[in-house]
């Protein structure tokens, strides 16, 4: 049985004025934000795990590490994203919610900077290049002790992770082919029990052993 986006959004508690604000420009400007049925079951778990410290990879325009904030008053939130405009709008939104204090936005690339001295998160949250999904989990996965969750969005990737390699647009099958190797090889990792969430674009929940 499927359930209506409607009737699932039936569920959602209304947001403040920030993030209706946040959620309007991530339309109006073809900014991808993570959906709202995938972020309401994203913060239910987190709510459940507990994690004191959050890393993401993936800033955007900081609605997650907000509503993340949000849902864990007691947490910080570093956060890397790459893209220059992004980040200044990211800091111009965080620094207008009441979870500014809990947030570190770090400017570069995932891949290239260093978050080694924060020691460890008791959570990752992967939402960026999703042709590079095994490289983000290979290097911050280490950061991650035992019993500390790594959550990755877009494995869906709007339908095209269930389509035939050859039906999938030529520009994006290179992509396509990385996610589906990554998700095979993280399903197979003897040091991780993963699941797989068809919430919001998918959502995949790695918890290390």
């Amino acid at each position: 049985m499927e359930f209506s986006n409607a009737y699932i959004e039936s569920f959602i508690k209304p947001r403040n004025d920030l993030l209706v604000e946040m959620e309007s420009f991530a339309n109006e400007n073809h900014v991808p934000i993570m959906q709202l049925p995938g972020i309401e079951v994203l913060n239910q778990i987190l709510r459940i795990q507990k994690p004191k410290t959050i890393l993401e990879i993936g800033t955007a325009i900081g609605y997650s590490a907000i509503r993340m904030a949000l849902a864990l008053p007691g947490s910080t939130i570093v956060t890397i994203e790459r893209d220059a405009e992004r980040v200044k709008l990211a800091r111009d939104f965080i620094s207008r919610s009441e979870v500014a204090n809990q947030i570190t936005v770090i400017e570069g690339d995932a891949l290239e900077v260093d978050v080694t001295s924060n020691t460890t998160f008791d959570a990752v949250f992967i939402d960026a290049a999703k042709g590079q999904y095994m490289r983000f989990f290979e290097k911050y996965s280490p950061l991650v002790p035992s019993g500390g969750v790594l959550y990755i969005d877009n494995m869906y990737m709007h339908g095209l992770s269930d389509l035939k390699l050859e039906d999938v647009p030529r520009r994006k099958r290179t992509m396509i082919r990385n996610l589906r190797t990554f998700a095979d090889w993280i399903m197979n990792h003897d040091e991780y029990e993963s699941s797989f969430f068809p919430v919001g674009d998918g959502l995949l929940i790695c918890l290390k052993r």
